[in-house]
């Protein structure tokens, strides 16, 4: 299949689950975290606060063993999801972890200007964990090799979270489906990202449209004090923190999830004001 416009694999051909009516008022993109699929949505998906909603949840390309994109930097991930997002026609964009990060620049560049629910971002390379930067400065040396090793190490993923083993087993085993090659491209197009750009923080300040940024006090992605001023400065973004850790947020907390999926359609659905 061609890669259209050089950017990647069309939108039509990622991998997705689907929940609620075809025909349903209002749409929800759901973007996975790095290296996870579209299944990592499952629990979010038979939300019954949602069930009038229709969402969507999509694997990107590369992540999760799926056929990887010729460019793999975080820009062009966006530029796919907004395509994404508006051949849907999301009225509201979800993403955990790294696909909060592809969300975050969705928004900031304005390729979409509706309410994001951002679960566990990192808005900076401080922000990520130092066992991932590690693992980055030794593929130099190493190639992937660090990464067929993190592969091996990953059972101790969210093992002090909320999960049932059994889902917890699921989630482990289709991040093990993934490539090291291809998580080293992955990996290292996202860490450039957010060297670029020093903090997103900022660029999330700067963009319209409301956002809800969730974090647990310990786990995936992080936030620092900066960061947090930076963003509760403009009003319209929301910053919350979940209690103990949070690894696979949208499995873990559904039900939290979809609350403010609620609050953001509500958003969503307001009529603009007068100009």
């Amino acid at each position: 299949m061609a890669e259209p416009r050089g950017h990647g694999w069309s939108w039509l051909s990622w991998e997705r689950s689907q929940s609620g009516s075809d025909d349903a008022e209002h749409r929800v993109l759901l973007l996975p975290g790095g290296l996870c699929t579209a299944d990592e949505y499952r629990e979010l998906l038979a939300e019954p606060a949602l069930a009038a909603v229709r969402l969507t949840a999509v694997t990107l390309p590369g992540h999760g063993g799926t056929a990887p994109p010729r460019d793999f930097d975080l820009e062009n991930y966006a530029r796919l999801a907004a395509e994404c997002a508006a051949g849907l026609g999301a009225d509201v964009v979800v993403g955990h972890s790294m696909g909060a990060n592809v969300a975050i620049e969705m928004v900031a560049t304005g390729r979409f200007r509706g309410p994001a629910v951002l679960l566990a971002p990192s808005f900076s390379r401080q922000d990520e964990s130092r066992f991932l930067r590690t693992l980055d400065r030794l593929t130099p040396v190493l190639g992937h090799l660090p990464y067929v090793a993190m592969l091996k190490l990953l059972d101790g993923a969210g093992k002090d979270g909320p999960l049932p083993p059994e889902r917890r087993a699921e989630l482990i085993a289709d991040l093990r489906r993934n490539d090291p090659r291809v998580i080293r491209r992955v990996m290292r197009g996202y860490l450039e990202y957010l060297d670029r750009y020093g903090s997103l923080a900022p660029r999330l300040r700067a963009a319209q449209g409301p956002a809800w940024v969730v974090h647990g006090e310990s786990g995936d992605g992080g936030i620092t004090d900066d960061e947090r001023r930076i963003l509760l400065s403009r009003p319209g973004i929301r910053v919350i923190t979940l209690p103990g850790e949070s690894f696979f947020t949208p499995a873990e907390v559904p039900a939290l999830v979809a609350s403010y999926i609620t609050e953001a359609l509500t958003v969503a659905r307001a009529p603009a004001p007068d100009a």
